[in-house]
């Protein structure tokens, strides 16, 4: 007997001895993941990064090169050091488009300086709770589903696109679209608009006029339901597509496996359709990278957006999964093969894709193509709050902001049907929105927390308790980033607090965010923006503009009368030092010839002449900033720069000023 009790409580003492320990486990190595556990060692805590694929950054560095960023102004702390370095890489201040590997290989960086351990090709299998507290969780080696390891920690973070760990873990969460009355909202529920639409008249069935003929692949037989009726369908995933037209740096566009040309019938009809398009622009958002290579997206009425065909994803098990994401290239990339080769296809076409190819350095280990699926979106925690469409249009604003958002409440189409217009049958996508015209906006903290009944010790910065409609505004990378690590430093206070993630201090959390943007200690730059009426000084005759979107926050000042005035900005400097000045010029569709900016250092002053014509905008973004050299700034508030309007040829914009510390 006492044999039998000695095995067991060494069986025992070896089962908790496989357990990991740490303080903080975050589970997905999207790029608010390793923003997150790197935010979580700068804090002094011990961090596990669970990556169930073996790669870093999600879609960032999964194919996602023109970067959604909506404001820059709403980028703040690690995300925005993020593309200060990925500027760094190609030679500028900060850069908004990039190639895959350079993304990743930024990511793996951010991993080895901090320190963080990282658990490759490793899924979530089980997660054990004790009430309302996650003790442990179960994985499975994702090539051996039957090896397993436990590990146990303080506080979880959910940085999947998934939110598989919010889901095992209990909380409440919600698949598909809201009914727009259920949050007051005009845009979440079924929405028949324009956008990304097939023309009036594209013959739905497989012998045109022939209802008795079946649907053409792609077409669903469910019926249009009332605009704003809710749903469990899911908007459309993609590949975001990287190409090269260098010939030295290509793989050639082959026939894949299981092609069948059948699925591209209606695309067909859709190029007879409209026979003055005749570009790949036409068909796809063909945007490129740098070194000759692509991002492309989904654009008009057939594309790469695989609509209807993803439904089961939120829920679905890994292996359904898996067969889903095989789906998803298999069609992607007999869509290329089909552009570049079918006899259908008008021979310009053919000719334009011929000119690309699958990228030689690029994705080297899973056969030069993303190994990330674009799941724009899958399930949604309904948390502590809900962001809404009026969070984003600034009827409603919260208090405990923690990050902002600032893109186009944005959906893909849903659905694929028939719809009957002047007694004629036609195809028809259902469910893209682009509704915007609004600034910058705060996402609460209360969005990215359960309800502290059904877990207490989660956070979820990415499936984040939103609506529809309104994750879809949200649901940016550099968004995931910044509030990665907002839940990374809340988990820190939680620990520290000994309490739950509802009961941190949240002014608390919102202050060190604020003056330790890059959670190392560093001097933090200093903004001045035109909004800040106590550090910005104006003369002359100056209009605020608060509709464009080419601003750097809420607003930006133009001079249009050409009388002479200036717009001073007075950053106040809280340590003495060497400071890179740099002026943001939005994207306009005219400017003055030329800007007279005066620099002061608080001893003398210098004019630097600005030509807005020698300023290239590049990425899908509202303007740059443009550098004005390296000055020795005191404290206080002796330093200055003014932008003066000085030419009667055009407008001028004085819109936000930065100081970099370079000490």
């Amino acid at each position: 007997m006492r044999y039998i009790i000695l095995i067991c409580l060494n069986l025992l003492f070896l089962t908790s001895t496989l357990a990991q320990q740490v303080d903080i486990c975050v589970y997905g190595g999207t790029s608010g993941g390793v923003i997150a556990a790197y935010t979580a060692r700068k804090a002094g805590k011990t961090v596990l990064l669970i990556e169930p694929g073996k790669h870093l950054g999600g879609m960032t560095s999964g194919g996602l090169g023109l970067t959604d960023i909506g404001n820059k102004y709403a980028i703040t702390g690690l995300a925005r050091d993020y593309y200060r370095r990925i500027g760094q890489h190609y030679g500028k201040f900060e850069q908004w488009i990039f190639e895959p590997h350079v993304a990743e290989d930024l990511f793996k960086d951010y991993v080895k300086r901090g320190k963080v351990d990282v658990l490759y090709a490793h899924r979530l299998s089980g997660v054990k709770k004790t009430g309302n507290q996650i003790q442990e969780i179960t994985l499975e080696n994702a090539d051996n589903p039957s090896a397993k390891r436990t590990v146990r920690a303080k506080i979880f973070i959910d940085c999947t696109y998934e939110g598989d760990l919010l889901a095992k873990a209990g909380v409440s969460y919600i698949v598909g679209r809201e009914d727009n009355s259920k949050y007051n909202e005009t845009l979440s529920g079924v929405q028949l608009m324009t956008g990304h639409q097939l023309p009036d008249g594209i013959d739905p069935f497989k012998t045109p006029g022939k209802p008795e003929s079946g649907l053409v692949w792609g077409v669903s037989p469910a019926k249009l339901e009332p605009n704003g009726t809710g749903d469990t369908k899911v908007q459309a995933y993609n590949y975001r597509i990287c190409l090269s037209s260098d010939p030295a740096n290509q793989v050639p566009i082959t026939r894949p496996a299981g092609y069948d040309s059948t699925k591209y019938e209606l695309l067909v009809r859709l190029i007879a359709a409209q026979p003055q398009k005749r570009t790949l622009n036409d068909y796809f958002i063909w945007s490129g990278m740098p070194n000759k290579k692509t991002d492309i997206n989904n654009r008009n009425g057939f594309s790469t957006d695989m609509i209807g065909m993803n439904y089961e994803y939120p829920d679905g098990s890994y292996e359904k999964r898996a067969q889903i994401i095989r789906d998803h290239a298999l069609y992607t990339k007999g869509l290329l093969y089909f552009f570049g080769h079918d006899p259908r296809v008008p021979q310009e076409l053919r000719e334009q894709m011929l000119k690309w190819g699958y990228p030689k350095d690029e994705y080297m280990d899973t056969g030069n193509w993303s190994p990330q699926l674009y799941v724009r979106e899958a399930r949604r925690m309904v948390g502590e709050y809900v962001m809404t469409q009026a969070n984003c249009q600034g009827k409603e604003v919260v208090t405990d902001g923690v990050g902002m958002a600032a893109y186009t409440m944005d959906s893909h189409n849903i659905q694929r049907i028939v719809i009957e217009k002047n007694g004629q049958k036609m195809a028809k996508n259902e469910g893209n929105v682009e509704v915007g015209g609004f600034g910058p906006y705060p996402i609460a903290y209360r969005a990215l927390i359960p309800k502290e009944n059904e877990c207490r010790n989660l956070l979820v910065p990415v499936c984040l308790s939103a609506s529809h409609i309104a994750y879809g505004s949200i649901r940016m990378e550099p968004v995931f980033m910044v509030l990665g690590q907002s839940t990374a430093l809340a988990a820190s206070m939680a620990i520290d607090a000994k309490t739950s993630v509802q009961k941190i201090d949240v002014t608390k959390l919102q202050q060190r965010l604020k003056t330790d943007p890059l959670a190392d200690g560093s001097t933090p730059e200093i903004l001045v923006d035109n909004d800040d009426k106590t550090r910005v000084n104006t003369n002359g005759n100056w209009r605020l503009e608060s509709k464009s979107k080419g601003g750097y926050g809420p607003s930006y000042l133009v001079n249009e009368t050409g009388e002479t005035g200036a717009v001073r900005f007075i950053p106040e400097i809280a340590k003495a030092g060497k400071y890179k000045i740099y002026t943001y010029f939005p994207r306009l569709p005219k400017s003055a010839s030329e800007l007279g900016i005066t620099v002061a250092d608080g001893k003398a002053t210098k004019t630097i002449p600005i030509k807005p014509s020698d300023i290239v905008v590049v990425g899908q973004t509202s303007g740059e900033w443009v550098a004005l050299g390296e000055y020795e700034l005191p404290k206080g508030k002796t330093a200055s720069v003014e932008i003066a309007a000085t030419q009667p040829d055009g407008p001028v914009v004085a819109d936000a000023v930065l100081f970099v510390p370079a000490f």
